[in-house]
């Protein structure tokens, strides 16, 4: 199995820390704003930061011939459903509840890897694995009720975690030939037609022009959420077997609960520290280094 190197490790805290930090973030920005025209927004001017990106370091975006259907196939689970149904969700959910709830992805990556592809995790991961699940219940449990009144947001959420930790699989699984930053923008870049279709069909009478909040949080999204994470994301996902990759990132959910009480004014429970240390202890079973053979 693959190791992580320095860098790596660097690049993890970063995106932890990141997409953790981007959930009250997006809040403030899709509770009064249209959530798809958000959405446009901020992965149109992602899908342009990269391009100039890729300009500046001269990286090719050229897509071998009879491979544009499987980038295609490869967004729709890891950006077009996640992109759409988590904003939908979050403009009906908590901030800090959404994204444990997107972040149960782990426990599907390794569900879908073990059933369709018959991978099988090392035995620290299942240890982790149950140890993340435990600690996202006891994340959750302050909010069964509320999600209870909200099973519509729940429910999106949840298909859009099944949906990332599916296309989580499958990059592991395709295109490896492909630069991960190449791969990484069309990918963005497909999603934003579908995007762009669903502001105009259904948001066009509720646009008006973003507030200065609204506009941090879109300018957030775009240089730091969409142009820069996800491409660290997806090359730790395909660096790493699906349940490494999922656990890797089981600390996202807790810098957003605990950064949506300061941001938000959301009130700590005892169920958030004990979460905090299994989640930690999930996250090990990745980060320790593995004894050779």
């Amino acid at each position: 199995m693959n190791q992580l190197s320095r860098r790596d490790l660097v690049l993890l805290a970063l995106l932890t820390l990141a997409w953790g930090l981007n959930w009250p973030v997006m809040k403030h920005g899709v509770t009064s704003y249209p959530p798809m025209l958000f959405r446009a927004l901020t992965l149109g001017g992602g899908v342009a930061v990269l391009w100039l990106w890729t300009r500046a370091q001269r990286i090719s975006l050229e897509v071998p011939a009879g491979k544009w259907q499987t980038v295609v196939w490869l967004a729709l689970p890891n950006v077009i459903v996640w992109q759409v149904l988590s904003v939908l969700a979050l403009k009906m959910l908590p901030s800090g509840r959404a994204s444990i709830i997107g972040y149960t992805m782990p426990v599907w990556a390794v569900i879908v890897s073990v059933a369709f592809f018959a991978e099988r995790p090392l035995p620290r991961h299942w240890f982790g694995i149950a140890a993340a699940l435990a600690g996202t219940m006891l994340l959750l449990a302050s909010e069964f009720t509320r999600l209870a009144g909200a099973p519509f947001a729940t429910m999106l959420m949840l298909i859009a975690a099944f949906a990332w930790g599916w296309g989580t699989v499958l990059l592991r699984r395709h295109m490896t030939e492909v630069p991960t930053v190449t791969l990484g923008f069309w990918m963005l870049a497909s999603a934003l037609p579908v995007v762009i279709l669903a502001t105009v069909a259904f948001e066009t009478a509720l646009w008006r022009p973003a507030t200065p909040t609204e506009w941090g949080s879109i300018l957030y999204n775009v240089f730091i959420a969409i142009a820069f994470c996800h491409i660290v994301w997806f090359r730790l996902a395909r660096l790493l077997p699906p349940a490494a990759s999922g656990l890797s990132v089981m600390m996202i959910p807790v810098v957003g609960v605990f950064s949506s009480m300061v941001i938000l004014g959301e009130q700590p429970h005892w169920q958030d520290y004990v979460a905090l240390a299994l989640i930690l202890m999930a996250l090990a079973t990745v980060l320790l280094p593995y004894r050779s053979r």
